[in-house]
């Protein structure tokens, strides 16, 4: 096929158009990104009139509309990506390099870690000696491990505001302008002055999970604690020394709330209520709605959100039996969160590899299923490896670029451990509620999944011990490129010999 009958087929198809007008506004939010480019609104404006005229006088013309129209996707993602940034004259980001009293709430969940607590607090004014003035905008605050705030806590700061700095190769700034945050409170002097600020169906939810957390605490102790904690919600507190040998053995996954995580376990799951005869579309709704009931009990976070999004995308894609119908579903999921948030798409790892591990299973694992056929179905077990070896390849290219880290034991302690995950999760999950009603069950229970939780320390502790286990190996972005270019032609020229 010539280029010219190329562009005539893409035209043509309506489907295909659709895809190509994605890719173009994520193009204009990449480029954006990329180079980190502030245009003034006026040539904003004025580029896209221009384009929406051509458009006018070239309708008739095929080729030309379709080349508008593509253009025009472009001017969407460079302005999504403008508009992401404080507008107003009244956010509270306008006043970085200044002393400030603020009054706000803890809108989002505290993030806990070893060294302290860190709070995104939503400013509602600022106080002075002589009045108040309304302000807008989220302010980032590093405090101490004590006194604790919760979600919705209404605060009063005092403190330096600072505009967020790149800190060497990391994007320090951009990774607080995912969550609207473009001021770090620095040096807080805070004082609670009241609660129920924020959601209250999140509260609720917050409020939940810490009744959770307590019941964890009483069933097991550290780290098992932690690490049933991550599991069943995704902490990632606590666990000390595992965080480093999950690392090296490349299983940090099964801890954290990813799109990997959920569609492996809900392989593995569906996998399993038809081994219980279950048929395939009552598993599969189960299987969803137990999803569902995890995303909000996991908070709902947007990191929650996304990879609840491409768990049950690609379910739908293994429901519908054809994973390739399931692509420009998975264009327009990454176009809607893209709109949501314009600072995921280059700055947010999670995101990518939520996404590239979601491609991997719907375009991967297929054309590498054949190489395990001899591997037994048992308790999903072929199914484990190929969605396994499948999310591997696919998302290794930016691990290497990002992370700089190779785990050389991912694949074989990934296929070990993965079969036992969702039974210790039904194991914890059903130890925590049997323990509101009859707590010496609860613990038979928590014993159970304890044993289960050894079972994945001892491989992790072994597999990581050995002296080859991860090496350091950080690629240029070129690499990263060639690397999806040679994947890219492995899966059309798979798609191309299958009849």
């Amino acid at each position: 096929m010539s280029f010219k009958e190329g562009i005539k087929t893409i035209i043509t198809s309506k489907s295909k158009r659709f895809l190509i007008y994605c890719f173009g506004f994520l193009f204009g939010v990449a480029v954006m990104s990329v180079f980190d480019i502030q245009i003034d609104f006026l040539y904003v404006y004025s580029t896209l009139f221009a384009a929406i005229f051509f458009l006018i006088i070239f309708w008739k013309q095929n080729t030309l509309r379709f080349l508008s129209f593509f253009f025009l996707a472009c001017i969407f993602g460079i302005l999504r990506y403008q508009i992401a940034f404080p507008l107003s004259s009244h956010d509270v980001s306008r006043y970085n390099g200044r002393e400030m009293e603020l009054v706000g709430y803890v809108s989002a969940e505290p993030d806990v870690r070893m060294d302290g607590v860190r709070y995104i607090v939503a400013v509602n004014k600022q106080v002075t000696i002589s009045n108040t003035q309304n302000l807008s905008g989220r302010v980032y605050v590093k405090s101490g491990l004590y006194p604790r705030y919760s979600y919705g806590d209404k605060l009063q700061l005092v403190c330096q505001l600072e505009a967020p700095e790149p800190v060497e190769d990391f994007a320090y700034d951009k990774y607080l302008a995912r969550y609207g945050v473009f001021s770090i409170c620095s040096g807080a002097k805070i004082d609670k002055i009241g609660t129920g600020g924020g959601n209250a169906l999140f509260r609720g939810i917050l409020g939940l999970k810490e009744v959770v957390a307590e019941r964890i605490n009483t069933l097991w102790h550290e780290p098992y604690a932690s690490f049933m904690a991550g599991l069943l919600y995704g902490y990632r507190g606590g666990l000390g020394q595992l965080n480093e040998l999950f690392s090296r053995t490349g299983v940090t996954h099964i801890v954290a709330i990813s799109g990997y995580n959920i569609t492996l376990i809900a392989t593995l799951l569906i996998t399993f209520c038809i081994s219980l005869a279950i048929p395939r579309k009552k598993a599969f709704w189960i299987v969803v709605f137990g999803i569902i009931v995890f995303l909000i009990f996991a908070g709902l976070s947007a990191s929650v959100v996304r990879a609840g999004i491409m768990g049950i995308l690609v379910l739908i894609a293994k429901q519908m039996g054809r994973m390739s119908r399931i692509g420009n579903v998975l264009v327009l999921t990454a176009v809607i969160m893209t709109l949501q948030n314009p600072f995921v798409l280059i700055y947010d790892a999670g995101f990518q590899l939520s996404f590239l591990s979601t491609v991997g299973l719907v375009y991967l694992a297929p054309n590498i299923e054949s190489w395990f056929s001899r591997v037994p179905k048992v308790l999903g077990l072929q199914e484990s490896v190929v969605a396994t070896l499948s999310a591997t390849m696919i998302t290794l290219p930016l691990i290497l670029f990002q992370f700089g880290r190779l785990s050389l034991v991912s694949l074989p302690v990934n296929m070990i451990i993965l079969w036992i995950i969702p039974f210790i999760m039904m194991l914890g999950f059903f130890a925590v509620v049997v323990s509101m009603l009859f707590l010496p069950l609860a613990h038979i229970l928590s014993w159970i999944a304890w044993g289960g939780m050894m079972y994945i320390v001892g491989i992790v502790r072994w597999f990581a011990d050995l002296s080859f286990a991860a090496v350091d190996m950080r690629v240029p972005i070129w690499g990263m490129v060639v690397m999806y270019i040679m994947l890219t032609w492995f899966v059309l020229r798979k798609k191309s010999s299958t009849p």
